[in-house]
């Protein structure tokens, strides 16, 4: 995965988006948090806690872009709380805690309300997510050499919320 540049501690990076990362997690905090900033950073916070440092944890999705990605819907059209969270733990072994797989070994299914048993060790860490966005939250892991294609191949954009290498996070410094 690529080194997001010229970041600080406790700031977020983005990668595939033509906006500064405080832009595309300001768009978060009011997209999927109602525009609460304590509660994304409590969401942050629980995250942290629940794994371990050696793992990045990318947002990606509608909550980054503000629209579905092939169908441009805007996030929530449906109402309130109505679109999802999705969060990708890459690296540290987490694909390990996956029972179900896209590629084995590299890729994971989402723990979600289509695949509730995919991670039945994560199950704890969705429900607490879930409660504090308010929303679902879909977690999956992929090996560092996936998200690099998807970065490079498909161009997919992200928010990296918590980078392993540079121990930077989405929240605000203390």
């Amino acid at each position: 995965m690529p080194e997001p540049s010229n970041t600080e501690p406790n700031e977020p990076s983005v990668e595939g988006m033509d906006e500064p990362a405080e832009v595309v997690r300001d768009r978060v905090i009011r997209l999927a948090f109602g525009g609460d900033r304590g509660r994304y950073e409590k969401f942050i916070r629980t995250i942290r806690e629940a794994i371990p440092p050696d793992v990045t944890v990318i947002m990606r999705g509608s909550a980054v872009t503000g629209k579905r990605w092939r169908t441009e819907i805007p996030f929530d059209a449906d109402g309130p709380g109505t679109s999802d969270i999705d969060l990708t733990l890459i690296g540290g072994e987490m694909v390990k805690l996956f029972d179900v797989h896209y590629i084995p070994g590299l890729h994971t299914a989402p723990l979600s309300d289509d695949h509730p048993d995919a991670s039945v060790m994560l199950i704890p860490l969705r429900q607490a997510l879930t409660s504090l966005a308010g929303r679902p939250v879909n977690i999956q892991a992929s090996a560092n050499l996936l998200q690099f294609m998807r970065d490079v191949v498909m161009s997919q954009p992200y928010l990296i919320v918590i980078d392993a290498d540079a121990q930077s996070d989405g929240a605000a410094p203390a």
